[in-house]
């Protein structure tokens, strides 16, 4: 019997760094966001006008937010021949924005601006999503799925656990193949969350238990 072929795992990324406070405050603009998560959907490169096709809004009023970003090195402006101004993620081909940060650091209140923002996105899309008749919401091929696990993991079960979501990541942000007509939207939060007092032998409270939340879906 002929086995079937499993799609190939996407090559790994490479990423730029987003460390600067500035730059990172930049992101925090939904406008923003959507251009580069835009721009990753469509390989990394396309002009304004097709990002602008892709997010329903006119070209004019994305030219202002293009520049911003590319003058701060997030994306990069393409030479063409034609009149179009074409833009690609960071600084080289193939690349894809990752925020840099500590905790406490300068940056701290400029990221959680960003991972607010997010969050607000990944609402606004399941919102949209299940007022959709016909959207799947179970089985191996379901569309929708939101929720929040709470749990301990060792340093083992949190290598997999980033593993599992720099996968996710990669699944996305790969180059579109043919077949590939939806366009889909993740986001997620995973942070060391205090335990509570020890009681009975449970985990006392200087041990952290990670969380993850929100995966969701943007229809088109």
């Amino acid at each position: 019997m002929a086995r079937s072929r499993l799609p190939r795992p996407p090559a790994k990324r490479r990423y730029q760094d987003v460390a600067d406070p500035a730059g990172i405050g930049l992101l925090a603009s939904p406008v923003r966001q959507d251009i580069v998560d835009t721009l990753a959907a469509l390989d990394g490169e396309a002009d304004v006008a097709t990002v602008a096709g892709e997010l329903g809004r006119a070209a004019d009023g994305l030219y202002y937010h293009f520049e911003r970003l590319a003058d701060a090195g997030l994306i990069t402006r393409v030479q063409t021949d034609g009149d179009a101004r074409r833009y690609r993620i960071g600084t080289q081909p193939g690349t894809a924005l990752r925020l840099a940060y500590e905790p406490g650091g300068e940056s701290a209140q400029a990221v959680q601006a960003v991972v607010a923002r997010q969050l607000q996105a990944a609402g606004r899309d399941f919102r949209a999503a299940v007022a959709r008749a016909g959207v799947r919401t179970g089985g191996p091929d379901r569309e929708l799925w939101a929720g929040r696990s709470r749990g301990w993991l060792d340093e083992a079960g949190l290598r997999e656990a980033n593993e599992l979501l720099e996968r996710l990541q990669a699944l996305l942000q790969g180059p579109r193949q043919p077949g590939q007509d939806q366009l889909f939207s993740l986001s997620f939060v995973m942070a060391p969350t205090p335990g509570r007092p020890k009681r009975r032998g449970k985990p006392g409270p200087d041990e952290a238990a990670p969380h993850a939340a929100v995966a969701s879906r943007r229809p088109r």
